[in-house]
């Protein structure tokens, strides 16, 4: 095979992995969670009254995150109109120039196993998650990784291209989730200068035009907020990133080993390897300590610096939530890459443990997402013919996986082994859920049964209902939802959706107002009425 050939090849499966990863059945099923209508509601309301500057929602400042993600999501729905899979592309889209930029980067500078971390980068969990979500984590992650990787060009090669596109993705991260880009950014590259005892390096970074470059970029919004929403700084600088960090503000409190566990479950099916990698290299440096100068030496500790500096950071946090690591890993497929590199080339074969681990953590997601409909329903995995059926077929393909890699074939055949149950998973998650997930994780169904019922887009409230639901039901009946529970009750006809096994009739606070049954939505167990405006007779 010709060298143009392969690279024609690589594009291809690149191409047509990140579609069907990132991109496939992205509008199977509608917004889970609270930030995804949330998120997707400000860009609508900013497109709508043509405001580039300030995060509008409900028709109020939003000052929570910054605005990368939200343009984003504006020239999506310019060119594809308003929907929820078009709130997701931009995130899709970010981690295809993600993939893209850990491909170019490899080929440039660590020729030979290129498409390896690429796809690799693309399969993992995490990245698959959050390019499939709308939300300004996959940008952040996508920026910050384009920006590292500028960084090591840099160093490596001395280009100042390099560095300029540093500060370019920089200042990018810093638009699409605020200053901890830079903060995480500096921390790898003031340990990196410590471990290399190469301090001069903190000062050839300090490149008086790329910084102005950051500024002319990343500085002229956030003056702009500013100037306009004067409470930004409070807000943004203060509340949700000071406070968040040192506090428990925001109630996302966990464990200070949380992260250590989201980054394992993130990295899945390449779990156990990255762990192999990440030991083994650290174990590398050590011994070559003294050698450190070197460029080799110098990449795998860079990489175990980006891999572990934010989980070690965001652990220390007060608050904490999944997305917070993301950015961290690419770093851990690009280490896994140069593993691979190390053991072919000196023809080492992995033990037969790792082997054994790596395949059972891979086929494990196969179990759950072949029965993920009776996991929806019951909320646990029931013991039927059809679990039997899923866990052979998850122990015949972790035997020929393992079988495989302890071969000759050995670790040359890792990616596309591994590869085969990350397809197979998240088709049958697709396939097989995806219309379960609508139905009993999303508002989507929901709305629409109410427009059918009501039939004129009444306002809509809320009762003792997760805030999910509420952000959810914003989004696609595209106003603003009332909530009981904070007192927020419309004086004007309005559609009350709660609980089904409540009844609104009981509610002091609608005595006198006229109660009409609408319907219900057996999937999540609620029921919507139509509540008539005050004073007006039962």
């Amino acid at each position: 095979m010709t060298d143009r050939t392969r690279s024609q090849t690589d594009w291809l499966l690149i191409l047509g992995f990140c579609g069907f990863l990132f991109f496939f059945g992205v509008n199977y099923f509608g917004f889970i969670g609270a930030d995804e209508p949330r998120y997707a509601q400000i860009a609508r309301e900013m497109l709508v009254r043509h405001e580039w500057i300030t995060p509008i929602l409900g028709g109020k400042p939003w000052l929570e995150k910054p605005v990368l993600y939200y343009w984003q999501a504006m020239l999506s729905y310019a060119v594809f109109g308003v929907h929820d899979w078009a709130a997701r592309i931009p995130s899709a889209i970010d981690a295809t120039l993600m993939v893209v930029a850990v491909y170019l980067f490899m080929r440039r500078f660590r020729p030979g196993l290129q498409l390896d971390a690429a796809l690799i980068t693309a399969s993992a969990a995490g990245v698959i998650g959050f390019a499939r979500a709308a939300s300004p984590d996959m940008p952040l992650a996508a920026a910050f990784a384009i920006a590292l990787l500028s960084w090591f060009g840099w160093y490596e090669s001395g280009r100042r291209l390099y560095l300029a596109m540093f500060y370019v993705f920089l200042a990018l991260g810093t638009l699409a989730k605020g200053p901890v880009a830079l903060l995480l950014a500096v921390v790898i590259i003031i340990l990196l200068a410590a471990v290399t005892r190469d301090w001069k390096l903190i000062q050839k970074t300090l490149w008086i035009p790329g910084i102005l470059l950051f500024v002319a970029l990343a500085l002229p919004w956030y003056i702009a907020v500013q100037v306009r929403n004067p409470e930004f700084f409070r807000v943004f600088i203060l509340e949700h990133n000071l406070a968040r960090f040192g506090t428990n503000l925001y109630r996302h409190e966990e464990p200070w080993w949380y992260f250590v566990v989201v980054m394992l479950l993130a990295l899945i099916p390449w779990t156990v390897f990255v762990a192999e990698s990440l030991l083994e290299s650290a174990r590398l440096w050590w011994a070559e300590k003294s050698k450190l100068a070197h460029s080799e030496s110098a990449f795998d500790v860079f990489l175990i610096l980006w891999l572990t500096v934010p989980v070690v950071f965001f652990s220390i946090s007060r608050s904490k939530l999944p997305g917070y690591i993301l950015p961290a890993v690419p770093a851990g497929a690009i280490l896994l890459a140069e593993y691979i590199r190390r053991h072919v080339t000196e023809e080492i074969r992995p033990s037969r443990i790792v082997v054994v681990l790596h395949s059972v953590v891979a086929v494990l997601p196969i179990l759950p997402a072949l029965m993920i409909q009776h996991i929806l329903l019951l909320h646990k995995l029931p013991w039927i013919a059809g679990t039997k059926i899923a866990i052979t077929v998850c122990v015949v393909l972790a035997v020929a996986i393992a079988t495989t890699l302890l071969s000759n074939l050995g670790l040359r055949m890792l990616r596309f082994l591994t590869l085969i149950p990350v397809v197979l998973a998240l088709a049958a998650v697709l396939k097989i859920g995806g219309g379960m997930m609508d139905d009993v994780l999303t508002a989507r169904p929901l709305a629409q049964e109410m427009a059918r019922a009501d039939a004129g887009n009444l306002p809509a409230a809320t009762f003792q209902l997760p805030r999910d639901l509420q952000y959810g039901l914003s989004f696609y009946r595209n106003q603003v939802v009332s909530n009981y529970d904070y007192g927020e009750m419309p004086s004007s006809d309005h559609v009350l959706v709660l609980p089904d096994r409540l009844n609104p009739r009981g509610l002091r606070s609608l005595d006198g107002r006229r109660i009409s049954f609408l319907g219900n939505f057996p999937p999540q167990k609620l029921a919507f009425y139509w509540i008539a405006a005050a004073g007006r007779a039962r």
